[in-house]
């Protein structure tokens, strides 16, 4: 499994700056602050060769005359040449972006948007947000530290950017709307077996998505895409969705995403590629949103998943994001209506007998049945007491209580502006971090470990092979993608292609020794080859 996630990025003092080249900026900013003397480390391109955004796991592909723009991500970005004058200056600076932020003459001439880094993450533009996609990981655990280092590459971008003389400081948020119509993305990917249909998939999971959001969502002032109704809301997406099943992610968004890109052996293995959370700031409710979903893949797989089917998913999915109360009842086909609480206490209970039936009993796998169990049981009796571990309870109690104090309403601009200042990155403003730094939001991980993860893979999956040949080899891969790296070898006449579409190869146990072994990059690649 992995995640994704789209930053929200503003420069307050050019408020007129292109997003984009802002964008531009923040991958440009990490990759010169750990090139260590390699220009191919900091701009290793990204191979597209076997990326297929356009195929549907409903077994057809969408043409490409009819796909919207942002469906086209087998491309690589374009910096848009035709940027005025007046608009680089808004961005904050009048030379390349890459030389600017580069300490040494002739390096980072190319502005880069594209970038592999140590940990086996991708850092990119995505349209006009920097987007961190993490290295694969084998299970929830190691998917929020991964994605929490992710948090620590934006932020030391921003901080560079910052002390670059010439440059106006560039905010990042870890947020899902600009309140103004436009949502982002906060992606998760889970890799399942291809011969389990995808209507069976797509059945079960949708009463599930519908009602994760009370266990995991970050909360939203205002209602509507545009925030334009008053009010406090648990999700920030769920205003954004408007069909059940879809190919779609920017447009028409769907509850479950068809896309069939695996990024594996396309025969054995399928992608399930989740568009419907939020981005998390708090360790414990993105270890919710991935163990408790992790868990339902498995009850799939198995055929031990409870058959629930909501008359209305996408009002339902509304309804529940505008209830902070958590006291709506949305309808089943059945007839029955049911909380949110109550479809999830449904599928934690077939969880519990799924996991005692196969024996399932490991610590990782107990300990997201305990917390998805205290988490409703604490929602259903004291909303706030769940405020140390839920990211929405937590933002709606401070808000509250801040209301409460200073007499205002959610229509306040203040609240608006703490609703902004919880996703900010940076410790010393962000509220989240503040919240955290006294103890009251829960971790896991500590910053040293965070900060490890920013640089270094995952060892048992195939993010490790290419986190290692970016730190052992940069000079000599060429470009790299999640299932291949092409190296230059010396005196050959042709790149060195490495497939790595099985995820579980390429781990530490199988290679490690091979980096270890301190070989020149043809002895590493001919040793490989054998």
């Amino acid at each position: 499994m992995g995640l994704e996630t789209e930053y929200g990025v503003l420069a307050p003092a050019t408020p007129g700056a292109n997003a984009t080249m802002l964008s531009a900026q923040v991958i440009n900013a990490y990759a010169a602050s750990i090139r260590a003397g390699y220009g191919h480390l900091a701009g290793t391109r990204w191979d597209y060769t076997d990326e297929s955004p356009l195929n549907d796991a409903r077994g057809f592909s969408q043409p490409r005359a009819t796909a919207d723009p942002s469906q086209l991500t087998d491309v690589e970005p374009e910096y848009d040449g035709e940027l005025d004058a007046e608009q680089v200056a808004l961005a904050g600076g009048d030379a390349g972006i890459g030389s600017t932020l580069y300490d040494e003459p002739g390096i980072g001439q190319e502005v880069l948007m594209n970038m592999v880094l140590g940990n086996g993450a991708r850092l990119y533009v995505d349209h006009a947000h920097p987007e961190y996609s993490s290295p694969e990981t084998t299970n929830p655990f190691d998917a929020v530290l991964w994605d929490q280092a992710g948090d620590h590459v934006a932020l030391s971008a921003a901080r560079r950017i910052e002390g670059t003389p010439g440059f106006v400081p560039v905010h990042l948020y870890k947020n899902n709307t600009d309140n103004k119509s436009v949502s982002y993305g906060a992606h998760e990917n889970y890799l399942m077996p291809r011969h389990v249909p995808f209507d069976v998939i797509a059945a079960n999971l949708i009463p599930f998505f519908t009602t994760r959001q009370v266990i995991c969502a970050s909360g939203r002032v205002g209602k509507g895409m545009l925030g334009q109704w008053e009010g406090f809301q648990i999700s920030q997406r769920a205003d954004f969705f408007e069909a059940q099943i879809g190919l779609e992610t920017t447009i028409r968004r769907p509850i479950v995403n068809t896309r069939d890109e695996p990024h594996a052996h396309w025969e054995k293995y399928r992608r399930l590629h989740v568009i419907i959370g939020d981005a998390n700031l708090g360790q414990v409710s993105t270890l919710l949103r991935t163990g408790t979903t992790a868990l339902v893949l498995s009850m799939i797989e198995a055929g031990s998943a409870p058959h629930l089917a909501l008359r209305e998913p996408v009002a339902a999915l509304q309804a529940i994001s505008h209830d902070p109360t958590l006291k709506v009842k949305v309808e089943l086909t059945d007839g029955r209506r049911l909380s949110a609480l109550e479809i999830q206490r449904i599928y934690l209970d077939a969880a519990v007998e799924h996991c005692h039936a196969t024996g399932a009993n490991d610590p990782q796998t107990a300990e997201i049945l305990h917390r998805w169990d205290q988490t409703l049981s604490t929602l259903a009796t004291d909303l706030f007491a769940a405020a140390s571990t839920v990211d929405w309870v937590a933002k709606y109690k401070l808000m509250s209580g801040y209301a409460q104090r200073h007499g205002i309403g959610f229509t306040d601009a203040k609240i608006a502006l703490m609703d902004l200042q919880w996703a900010d990155i940076r410790p010393e403003k962000g509220l989240y971090y503040r919240l955290a730094e006294r103890g009251l939001m829960e971790t896991l991980y500590t910053p040293a470990q965070i900060a490890h993860a920013a640089t270094t893979p995952p060892e048992d999956t195939r993010a490790y092979f290419r986190g290692r040949v970016l730190s052992q080899y940069p000079e000599h891969v060429v470009a790299a993608s999640w299932d291949s790296v092409s190296f230059s070898i010396p005196g050959a006449r042709k790149l060195e292609r490495i497939a790595t579409l099985e995820p579980l190869r390429g781990t530490k146990k199988l290679v490690g020794e091979l980096f270890d072994a301190d070989l020149s990059i043809s002895e590493f690649i001919g040793t490989l080859k054998r």
